[in-house]
């Protein structure tokens, strides 16, 4: 039995099951599926960096956990996007669950993030997405292109 947890682009956090990488496809949707993994080893995060439309917001929990466990700094970890699973691997590189004791340990992390460091994430953030939302209008607003009206040809 292999728990992950599924990091969802609106918020709540989820306990799941993985078994394989396969798993992990099915819940970020894949579309080029990315992992970064933790600075000591021991977590690995799931992303698909090609996420659209709701997708492609920012996940503000998944990131600030990817903060927490690493040497990032606010203004320079990755702002991770859509759904986000958080597993880890055994000595193969092979897809693990997470103990108990890893699940107290990243809530330890997390609540170790200083309120400057949240603080700068968050605006960080709101830019991002803020940018996203003005393409995606521009993209919109764009015209669409008419059809030319065909004439019939008479030999």
């Amino acid at each position: 039995m292999n728990t992950v947890l599924y990091f969802s682009t609106r918020g709540p956090i989820f306990e799941t099951r993985a078994y394989t990488k396969a798993d992990i496809d099915r819940l970020v949707q894949d579309r080029q599926l990315h992992c970064l993994t933790s600075t000591d080893r021991q977590f690995d995060f799931w992303f698909s960096p090609a996420a659209r439309g709701c997708q492609a917001r920012t996940n503000r929990r998944a990131s600030e956990l990817l903060l927490a466990t690493t040497k990032f700094t606010a203004k320079t970890v990755p702002l991770l996007p859509g759904g986000v699973v958080v597993a880890t691997h055994d000595e193969d590189g092979e897809l693990d669950g997470l103990s108990w004791q890893q699940l107290d340990l990243l809530i330890r992390r997390n609540r170790s993030l200083t309120a400057r460091d949240v603080r700068a994430l968050d605006r960080r953030i709101q830019r991002h997405d803020r940018r996203l939302t003005r393409q995606t209008r521009t993209v919109a607003a764009a015209p669409a292109r008419t059809a030319t009206p065909r004439t019939p040809v008479s030999h």
